[in-house]
């Protein structure tokens, strides 16, 4: 898709608040840049959220990737991408105060309202606490124009008491972002159309039981329960990826899902397994 020429101005500013940009929670949330607004470092992609069911914004692989992680984290409950610094009178004032140049439009020279890539709700005990990730590469941390950008955004963070931290590549684990990517379309069962939910629990039983008592690969495994339950080819592999996605089969993310491999379980889930499906033929 064309990128829309953005030119920033006070005008445009108002328009994106009263339009609710960079406000709501959750599923209501909108964030302040759309992918079509602004040029994007690699992939640009829009994907529906597993958390907030909505459409996410992501302007760049490596935010792409760190979605993933976020996606797959049991603590966070919401995720804002491309997050305002509302009003822009306290970033222009911030930047004035530290001698650093506020960002601007390069065609209008008009100061632009700066944005966080990631304002993160996360479960703690003391209740749900919001926490500020921006993603950068390592290699850009090395422009000091960079890192003046980031001062603004740390100070504005700082100065509202909210845990803000930089994430770079090599914080992030590439086997759990592409694992989680492979599983990401197949969460809710309605992907899994025309399934029904009493079938998958039975493909469920079949596949679990195989996985636990047969040392072969996941794709040989799903591959002989679609003959045997008289399916079509793929459909419990499809139906692994669901149950993968819902952790109802536990299995340590950080290492690549092979389907030529065997899906090594945890302990944990083994042994509830071998309970549960005694005398299952």
């Amino acid at each position: 898709m064309a990128k829309r020429k953005r030119i920033i101005n006070p005008e445009v500013i108002n328009r994106y608040i009263k339009e609710g940009r960079g406000q709501g929670i959750a599923s209501e949330y909108k964030p302040w840049l759309l992918i079509q607004d602004v040029p994007s470092l690699g992939l640009a992609t829009r994907i529906k959220g597993w958390k907030t069911r909505r459409v996410h914004h992501l302007h760049s692989n490596l935010e792409l990737n760190y979605f993933y992680v976020l996606e797959w984290s049991s603590i966070v409950c919401d995720i804002r991408e491309q997050y305002p610094l509302l009003p822009l009178e306290e970033t222009l004032a911030i930047a004035e105060q530290s001698g650093i140049p506020h960002p601007k439009h390069p065609k209008t020279q008009e100061p632009i309202v700066m944005t966080t890539d990631f304002c993160v709700t996360v479960r703690q005990k003391i209740g749900v606490v919001e926490q500020i990730r921006t993603v950068k590469y390592a290699q850009d941390l090395q422009s000091e124009r960079t890192l003046q950008k980031l001062d603004i955004e740390r100070q504005y963070w700082q100065s509202r008491g909210i845990d803000w931290k930089i994430v770079t590549e090599n914080e992030i684990s590439e086997a759990l972002v592409r694992n989680v990517e492979w599983l990401h379309p197949y969460l809710v069962v309605e992907n899994l159309s025309p399934l029904s939910a009493s079938e998958i629990r039975r493909i469920e039983t079949a596949l679990t039981l195989r996985i636990v008592k047969h040392n072969q690969s996941l794709a040989r495994i799903a591959a002989d329960c679609d003959d045997k339950l008289g399916l079509s080819p793929g459909i419990c592999l499809t139906v692994a990826r669901h149950l993968l996605a819902n952790r109802k089969w536990l299995i340590d993310m950080n290492k690549p899902i092979q389907p030529s491999e065997p899906l090594v379980l945890l302990a944990n889930l083994l042994e509830q397994s071998h309970q549960g499906l005694e005398g299952v033929g």
